[in-house]
């Protein structure tokens, strides 16, 4: 008969060790990490078998789509106006958006000046596209450009307060 230790003969307390360093062990394995490159040996970093990266495709304007599917189209104007002129009066960026293919009629742009004839921190400026608005805002207060879909105002309007009339 076997020895027995606390009430365990010596043959299971051989099984609970074996079972506990197995466990010990698989989850150390997974600690090894991958193995390291040899730092002489020059690393194909194109895969024959991985698939070459694709630039992602230029937002378009979609007239019968929402303002959500047409906010990255309104954003890429911008930013492309933007790029050329850091804070462009609000003419810039209309004639931009209306080169664009929006329509001029549902644009609307806030004042480049202030009521004391000083730069306008920040200009807003929008459009109506099929019951929504494409806002935009870009000035140095306003930490550069931001553009937002939101509701249309009961005015039928998108921004609230005083705008310029584009009239030209």
């Amino acid at each position: 008969m076997a020895r027995t230790f606390t009430g365990r003969t010596r043959s299971s307390r051989g099984a609970v060790t074996w079972a506990a360093c197995l466990v010990v062990g698989l989850s150390l394995a997974g600690c090894a990490g991958a193995p390291t490159a040899d730092p002489a040996t020059p690393v194909n970093s194109e895969s024959p078998t991985a698939p070459a990266p694709t630039e992602a495709a230029a937002p378009v304007l979609t007239p019968d789509g929402t303002a959500a599917e047409n906010l990255a189209y309104f954003d890429a104007v911008v930013a492309s106006t933007i790029a050329t002129e850091a804070n462009p009066p609000g003419r810039t960026i209309i004639d931009a958006l209306v080169a664009a293919g929006f329509a001029k009629d549902g644009l609307e742009v806030t004042a480049d000046t202030t009521t004391k004839g000083e730069p306008a921190d920040s200009i807003q400026f929008s459009t109506r596209f099929n019951g929504e608005c494409l806002v935009g805002q870009n000035g140095p207060s306003s930490g550069g450009y931001h553009g937002v879909i939101a509701p249309l105002l009961a005015t039928g309007t998108c921004l609230v307060g005083a705008t310029r009339q584009i009239d030209w």
